[in-house]
């Protein structure tokens, strides 16, 4: 089985679109998404019919959930407040149901998905140290669990009652008894390479692969302007 597995597409149309297509072409078999669908750029609708027609399982974003009054936009910055008060307004009933309805975490076999830390999911906690990811790992009943939150890619495994951290793009899962992969982020990176990030995960080799996707970034840019969405959240897109 080969697993697309992405995140934090956060309303970027042009990124998704494009990680769509290579997708395809890499013959995946299912799409898995671990939230953040929407915050910060102009195509919050587009991107949540994209989700519901093309992945198999979503988890909630902190995004997610503030849109729908399920987590307080008051603990966003004001540029990623404003996006949110924005979307409110250009979803349709049915797309708030979706996102007001998105599980925190889903288990598939072999595989668990959340947006932020399995240690309190509900806080939408970032894993950035040793001890955090250690909590991860105590609620962790699979083998693997897929997350984001950061936008920035990283494996973090678990072998011999070691944790070791490795931020390349190649994760080889068979030599851990437990790994944490951050799939890093569609719409928004920021570990200063401006692709759209996906994983591409194969369960027969155990092998997870960090792919980046060149798109259309002007484009994307030009709606959040156009928009009059913060000026900074087209800025961040070309890691400015």
């Amino acid at each position: 089985m080969i697993y697309g597995v992405i995140g934090d597409i956060h309303s970027n149309g042009d990124a998704l679109t494009a990680i769509l297509d290579e997708m395809r072409q890499e013959h995946v078999d299912n799409v898995l998404c671990v939230g953040d669908i929407v915050g910060y750029a102009a195509e919050p609708a587009e991107c949540i019919d994209l989700i519901r027609e093309s992945a198999c399982a979503v988890v909630a974003g902190n995004h997610d959930y503030a849109v729908v009054g399920k987590f307080p936009v008051n603990y966003f910055n004001a540029d990623a407040r404003s996006a949110a008060l924005w979307t409110v307004d250009r979803l349709s009933g049915g797309a708030l149901d979706f996102l007001k309805n998105l599980p925190l975490m889903e288990k598939l076999p072999g595989i668990t998905l959340v947006h932020g830390s399995l240690h309190r999911p509900e806080f939408f906690d970032y894993i950035t140290t040793i001890i955090e990811a250690g909590l991860a790992f105590d609620q962790l009943e699979t083998p693997v669990c897929f997350y984001g939150h950061t936008h920035v890619p990283l494996g973090i495994l678990l072998a011999d009652g070691k944790i070791s951290v490795d931020t390349g793009n190649v994760f080889d899962l068979s030599k851990a008894e437990k790994a944490l992969i951050n799939v890093g982020s569609v719409g928004q990176p920021r570990d200063w390479d401006i692709r759209g990030a996906y994983a591409l995960y194969d369960t027969e080799k155990k092998i997870v692969k960090i792919h980046r996707v060149k798109y259309d970034i002007n484009s994307a840019a030009n709606k959040i302007y156009s928009a009059g969405l913060p000026r900074f959240n087209a800025l961040r897109l070309a890691g400015r």
